[in-house]
């Protein structure tokens, strides 16, 4: 019974979703703020939501089963994450050996869904953007595990728990030379696995009409809406125990990750969007390199 509610209520779907649409909120506003605009009410997302759920399906002609089953495939693995953050976050001890792999590999299972339906709608646009999106993955994926090895290296453990209690006692990672370099790596990851801009590139709006998301209405489109909405809220939470760590009491933790989200909307409402062969060369070239150097820092006790 409690892990059920674990799951469904918190920290899993109900809480986890009910923070990443009002994170989406704050991003509206925010954003709303830095154009002079006057932006939504709090609760515009959820109405949205409420909206999207309400209309019909429209089923493309040459959709496949895929199409159907990818935006549950995205939403199950964003709750399965927030809810091993979240328990980590409560209580440590419920941390497991190997935990930290688990959730690597489940953060990249929402873009594996909007791969595999864009792929199985059958329009060409919705192609293209899971086209962008498969090699966005290549781009950012190997950075981004350079800079979580980096923790691994400092704290010489794949738990979570062991990766809290080490900041703990020595303080944030984000303090030292490799723990810095490799937030950086991990946060511009971040921004990629968010889709937010500058690596809004497999839907870009502008270029080809939302791309993965352009064959999906009603539940279905909600359904990868709240997906995205999760992982705003996730991303944060997963940069705050990996570096930012010391102190995880609710008031700190709040202040951490409301710093982040707004880190995230600047960088998002300051920055062009890049061409996917640009974004790929900033992954593979600088920031690939960054997250190389914070390696050997870490590999030199720094």
């Amino acid at each position: 019974m409690k892990l059920v509610f674990n799951y469904l209520i918190f920290p899993g779907f109900l809480f986890s979703a009910v923070v990443g649409l009002i994170s989406g909120w704050f991003d509206r506003k925010l954003t709303a703020r830095i154009q002079w605009r006057r932006g939504p009410v709090w609760y515009q997302n959820f109405l949205d939501l409420i909206k999207l759920f309400s209309k019909e399906i429209i089923i493309p002609t040459e959709a496949k089963f895929t199409f159907f089953i990818s935006p549950f495939v995205g939403v199950c693995a964003s709750v399965i994450v927030a809810t091993m953050l979240g328990r980590v976050l409560v209580n440590p001890s419920e941390s497991f050996i190997g935990d930290l792999i688990v959730l690597v590999y489940l953060l990249v299972i929402p873009a594996i869904a909007f791969i595999l339906g864009a792929s199985s709608s059958g329009n060409p646009l919705a192609s293209v953007g899971a086209s962008r999106e498969m090699k966005l993955i290549l781009g950012y994926e190997l950075p981004f595990i350079l800079s979580i090895l980096t923790i691994i290296i400092k704290t010489g453990s794949i738990k979570l728990e062991a990766i809290l209690n080490h900041q703990i006692v020595y303080g944030s990672h984000i303090a030292s030379f490799s723990g810095i370099v490799a937030f950086l790596v991990a946060f511009l990851c971040a921004q990629a696995k968010l889709g937010f801009v500058p690596f809004d590139i497999s839907e870009a709006e502008q270029e080809i009409m939302a791309g993965t998301l352009i064959e999906y209405s009603g539940p279905l489109l909600a359904l990868f809406k709240l997906t995205k909405a999760i992982l705003l809220y996730i991303m944060p939470i997963f940069l705050i125990v990996l570096f930012i760590g010391k102190d995880t009491s609710l008031k700190f933790l709040f202040l951490k990750y409301i710093g982040l989200i707004t880190l995230i909307i600047l960088l998002k409402n300051t920055n062009p969007r890049l061409k996917i062969e640009q974004a790929i060369k900033f992954f593979w070239g600088p920031v690939s390199f960054l997250a190389a150097v914070s390696v050997i820092l870490a590999l030199l006790g720094w």
